[in-house]
């Protein structure tokens, strides 16, 4: 016996076991509709869409026996609350992508700051380890001089000494101790920055499969293919 022979107790018996037993859903019924005028109206009987209805929406309130002639019929109610749903998901989805982007953003800024101020650092070390190149070539000049050396010599190392006005000693142990604090600080901005590195391509990772759409991006896709045959046929 085919299925088409198969009575419509059967056919309806069939889909009232789908329905409970979640093998059948909403797409299901509609294809259903779509594949036969006798499949059409068996799909559309009511006790398979107020079993979808309370299996697939069981938090909300189902009509009672004596207000059921003012409530509209259980597909008509399923659609209504199907599109709520989809509202509600897709404000949810909104939401979501809002919070990643923001997370993203943040990072960024982050990023750029501990960017500044690696570049601050490195400006500050790098003017420390001038004054004190500067201030050890006073201090070698400072001890040639007890040595016997050429007069135009002797003069220029003079004349650098003389134009030190600080203590070379203690001034040189304050820059060595300047320049191991900017070292450390640029080291501690580095590690900072490679974690926040680290946590943005997690947080764009995560914005890239809140974004993830298969229906937006199966159309993109498609859009994109059929690009290259609009442009033959706008040549032919």
């Amino acid at each position: 016996m085919s299925a088409s022979d198969m009575p419509d107790e059967l056919w309806a018996r069939v889909l009232e076991l789908g329905a409970a037993s979640a093998a059948l859903g909403f797409r299901d019924l509609c294809c259903l509709a779509i594949a036969s005028r006798r499949l059409r109206r068996l799909s559309l009987h009511p006790s398979l869409w107020s079993a979808l209805l309370s299996r697939d929406f069981p938090s909300q309130s189902q009509p009672s026996s004596s207000s059921q002639q003012q409530q509209p019929d259980p597909k008509s109610l399923y659609r209504t609350k199907f599109e709520r749903h989809k509202l509600r998901m897709a404000e949810a989805r909104r939401r979501a992508v809002y919070e990643a982007e923001g997370r993203v953003v943040a990072c960024r800024r982050r990023l750029t700051e501990l960017e500044e101020s690696m570049c601050a650092e490195g400006d500050r070390m790098k003017a420390t380890a001038q004054e004190l190149d500067s201030l050890e070539r006073v201090r070698r000049a400072s001890v040639a001089l007890n040595v016997w050396q050429p007069q135009v010599v002797h003069g220029r190392q003079k004349q650098l000494v003389q134009q030190c006005t600080v203590p070379v000693d203690s001034r040189l142990s304050a820059l060595h101790m300047e320049l191991k604090v900017c070292k450390q600080q640029i080291a501690t901005y580095k590690n900072a920055y490679n974690k926040e590195k680290l946590k943005l391509n997690e947080y764009e990772e995560a914005l890239r499969r809140v974004k993830y759409h298969p229906m937006q991006n199966s159309s993109d896709t498609s859009a994109s293919g059929n690009e290259p045959q609009a442009k033959r046929k706008r040549l032919k």
